[in-house]
């Protein structure tokens, strides 16, 4: 019998915590053609979504996929991310969350031992500018010259490996 991954029980775990903490829950996605997602939004293969309840319509958190409806532009779009997409789930308010290994197109294999529950370490970086309640992820990297960057405004989430 195969072992169930653990990474959609984390997922609805912080989702709930973010909630009933008041903060805003946001998922970073990997974006393959698994994903249905508004792809105008899509920045270097990832978008960053806003799954509060004020910004989502009908979500629905399974262990396979996470479904909803949410307007972008003033125009309401179905989004379908498989769990496997995610790369991490945080509050948008302090960057406290979980960041996960994309396991793209592993959706019928068997999980590999560990990895799919691996937390790379988060590291937070203000965004240029606030953000819309969807958006795709801003870098969050040093400039080419090494200086890091600019500090104020909203934190965003940075991977780490």
């Amino acid at each position: 019998m195969s072992e169930i991954s653990t990474k959609p029980y984390m997922l609805r775990a912080i989702y709930e915590w973010c909630t009933d903490s008041g903060y805003t829950p946001y998922l970073a996605v990997k974006v393959d053609r698994a994903t249905t997602v508004p792809m105008e939004y899509v920045k270097n293969g990832e978008i960053v979504l806003n799954i509060s309840f004020g910004a989502t319509s009908g979500l629905k958190m399974d262990n396979d996929a996470i479904r909803f409806h949410a307007r972008f532009g003033g125009v309401s779009r179905e989004i379908f991310v498989p769990v496997n997409n995610v790369i991490a789930i945080y509050a948008s308010e302090n960057g406290q969350g979980m960041a996960f290994e994309a396991m793209l197109g592993m959706a019928d294999a068997e999980p590999e031992e560990e990895q799919e529950d691996s937390a790379p370490t988060l590291s937070l970086a203000p965004a240029p500018s606030p953000a819309p309640a969807t958006e795709s992820a801003p870098s969050g990297t040093p400039d080419d010259d090494g200086t890091p960057p600019k500090k104020g405004g909203r934190p965003t989430l940075t991977r780490i490996k």
